[in-house]
């Protein structure tokens, strides 16, 4: 499947882990959320949400356990829960196939062309490696802006943490889920899982 590279470009190819649901309806099109495990070579497995329109589907739903492909961008919009703007990050699909037989490796790669919005956030992991966070905004039609976390390591980190806000930025990675613990106002803790882009390479 190919897509011109842009702004803000998401290929992926994975295994179904939950089957699509509606998300919502634009100008009478339907939409539908489904997860689309994509294994790393480490074996562990990215959880990917993925958008895709019914008419790219042709009303064949994907079941469990389907080999999907899509091309398409990450989307974000922020939605309120408990009084504060959570950010959610979407995989929206422009093209849309089952895998071919033969297509038996799992694909996730990212491209972002955009601006950092905020300053970047240096740290150590407890092995001692270094990691930087990064915000990169990224323009696409109608005035509208998707808002990237990105997290760079090692020497990648090292260019990053240099940056301006409003510093143009290109970069390639991966888009990875990560589950960590959080706590309600009434102290109790329970499993969230938030989605990032591992930069491989900051640059062209």
């Amino acid at each position: 499947m190919e897509m011109e590279r842009e702004t803000n470009y998401a290929q992926l190819l994975g295994t179904v882990e939950e089957e699509p649901v509606f998300s919502h309806k634009s100008y009478g099109e339907q939409f539908y959320e489904m997860k689309l495990a994509v294994a790393r070579r480490s074996g562990y497995q990215d959880v990917i949400p993925v958008v895709v329109s019914e008419r790219l589907m042709l009303e064949e739903f994907p079941a469990l356990g389907d080999r999907i492909a899509v091309c398409g961008q990450i989307r974000t919009y922020n939605k309120e829960e408990q009084g504060r703007n959570r950010l959610i990050i979407t995989v929206f699909a422009r093209e849309y196939r089952q895998a071919a037989a033969e297509e038996c490796y799992d694909e996730n790669y990212i491209q972002l062309n955009g601006f950092l919005c905020k300053e970047p956030v240096q740290r150590t992991s407890p092995l001692g490696r270094d990691i930087c966070d990064l915000m990169v905004a990224v323009n696409r039609m109608y005035n509208k802006s998707d808002y990237i976390p990105c997290i760079a390591w090692g020497r990648n980190a090292g260019y990053g943490g240099r940056m301006k806000v409003g510093d143009a930025i290109s970069l390639t990675g991966r888009i990875q889920s990560r589950e960590y613990k959080k706590r309600d106002q009434e102290g109790n803790a329970y499993a969230r899982t938030a989605y990032e882009v591992s930069v491989l390479k900051i640059g062209d």
